[in-house]
């Protein structure tokens, strides 16, 4: 009985919570423990797809299909497949993390804080779950709303230009977005997912190629942005130096890259397949953009939103290589790098809490003071630069590996984006934590980590080895979606060069 209702249970679980803490009175943690409480339950409400999920099978499961609005022909439809599977259960794991670290550092605005941060968890589970387009554009944008606020309500220095920029770069793509899923209706009559699918894979001939090409590139462009791919990555590192660690936990990366699979290649894999050269080049230059700017940094929070760029490119370099393989890679790399990176940004954090800053050239020596931080820090690093056994290891290696394949040269100038990796990794641990202790440090006292950090942060590191070293466990329910997205763009790619050779 709850697989008929689960998916909604678990996207509106959230939004309960969001109107319960709206109500609650300012006293107190009280308003902390309740998002927690609902947090947790939501984590626990995801555990029940991966346990109930009939691995093998092809097409989405636990489906909810119902109508919603006759004229425009609009269903509330829900399901998911190894795709968007542990995406769903990724956002209910972060969810606890996030609050936990919120804990001390949103003091003021709690109510307005924590009301906000459960709509973004309704808004991005809603994401990941749904199959109708016009009910996905609508939780698309509402991940906007909640994220631009906090942005300019929390911000550090520059919080509402740091908004407005987000809002900008983020709405006006949205918009190209919500035409392209106009001119789709117009032309099919739907928004469901499934049925445009079929639609455009048995009609396509009917189609003008053109407007199918500017179609693809709206959306392309909207998810892009969000991801973001280079060079539409001008507001990343103000948001991430100016957003609070919980929304910073989620601002890039999950809901772009999700999108290209599912839309980009599964409903215009002829069109993905022209403009892949140019999202490999760009691809690659964002890996080692990302790393040279991160060798440079100072700043915690520019640092790892530098970083961030070159490690979500090499997921955009697995999309765009269409095999099994990369895209097995992609979908798991995208889970590595926003566990890893989640844990980072919670790290720096506590960090800031203890000594008030984020500028890394006054720190050092960190470690004698603080070795049990510098234990958590450490393997969260090697887990973001792809140690063996840990869970960046097997993405960045299964992407690589498909490279290699297809686009020799792209691969090899990609692999430098690991070494450069390596190098500014291994540069911030020895700034902070190794050496003699800078004046801020000695001066100092400040305790370890404590027992609501630990409860953050252990879970992460333990998973981060279970990712790394039980990879088949997980990618066995991705390659089945995977797969039929590689056939669908290797069958298009074939009938268009029949129909060039045909015209010939």
């Amino acid at each position: 009985m709850l697989n008929d209702s689960i998916l909604s249970t678990i996207t509106f679980v959230p939004t309960v919570g969001a109107i319960v803490v709206a109500l609650l009175p300012r006293r107190g943690k009280l308003i902390q423990w309740f998002t927690l409480l609902i947090s947790l339950l939501t984590f626990a409400l995801t555990l029940h797809l991966p346990a109930h999920f009939q691995y093998g099978q092809t097409g989405f499961q636990f489906e909810e299909n119902h109508p919603w609005i006759t004229s425009p022909n609009i269903h509330y439809h829900l399901g998911i497949d190894g795709i968007s599977l542990w995406l769903v259960v990724l956002v209910g794991f972060l969810g606890p993390m996030a609050v936990l670290a919120s804990w001390k550092v949103i003091e003021t605005h709690t109510k307005e804080f924590y009301f906000l941060f459960l709509l973004q968890q309704t808004a991005m589970i809603g994401v990941f779950v749904s199959l109708d387009m016009f009910l996905y554009y609508g939780f698309w944008e509402l991940s906007l709303v909640p994220m631009a606020i906090l942005i300019a309500m929390f911000g550090r220095n520059r919080g509402p230009q740091a908004a407005i920029k987000f809002f900008l770069y983020t709405f006006l793509p949205s918009a190209l977005l919500l035409v392209g899923l106009i001119w789709l209706y117009a032309k099919t009559g739907t928004f469901d997912f499934v049925e445009t699918q079929q639609y455009l894979s048995q009609n396509s001939g009917s189609i003008a190629p053109q407007a199918l090409w500017w179609v693809s590139l709206a959306f392309l462009v909207a998810f892009a942005v969000k991801v973001p791919v280079f060079p539409l990555h001008g507001w990343l590192s103000d948001v991430f130096s100016e957003a609070p660690t919980a929304m910073a936990m989620v601002v890039a990366g999950k809901l772009g890259l999700y999108s290209i699979i599912r839309f980009n290649l599964g409903l215009f894999p002829s069109q993905s397949r022209e403009v892949a050269p140019l999202m490999i080049a760009l691809a690659v230059i964002g890996i080692l953009y990302g790393a040279l700017i991160a060798l440079v940094q100072q700043d915690m929070k520019r640092f790892i939103a530098f970083s961030t760029i070159g490690h979500l490119s090499f997921c955009t370099l697995g999309i765009f290589c269409f095999t099994i393989v990369g895209l097995n890679g992609t979908v798991y790399q995208l889970l590595n790098h926003e566990l890893s990176g989640a844990a980072m940004l919670i790290l720096f954090g506590i960090l800031y809490e203890r000594y008030g800053t984020y500028d890394m050239g006054l720190y050092g020596g960190v470690a004698t003071r603080l070795p049990r931080m510098a234990t958590l820090y450490l393997i969260t690093m090697l887990s973001l630069i792809g140690l063996p056994i840990l869970n960046g290891f097997v993405g960045e290696f299964l992407i690589l590996s498909s490279t290699f394949g297809v686009h020799p040269y792209w691969g090899a100038a990609a692999t430098l984006g690991v070494i450069l990796s390596a190098a500014y990794m291994l540069g911030m641990i020895q700034k902070i934590f190794y050496g003699q202790p800078s004046q801020l440090v000695a001066n100092k006292t400040v305790p370890d980590v404590v027992a609501r950090e630990g409860f953050a942060l252990v879970p992460a590191v333990i998973l981060m080895l279970v990712l790394g070293v039980a990879s088949p466990y997980w990618i066995r329910a991705i390659s089945g979606a995977v797969s039929g997205l590689a056939q669908n763009v290797a069958h298009a790619t074939a009938t268009f060069t029949t129909t060039v050779a045909e015209k010939r």
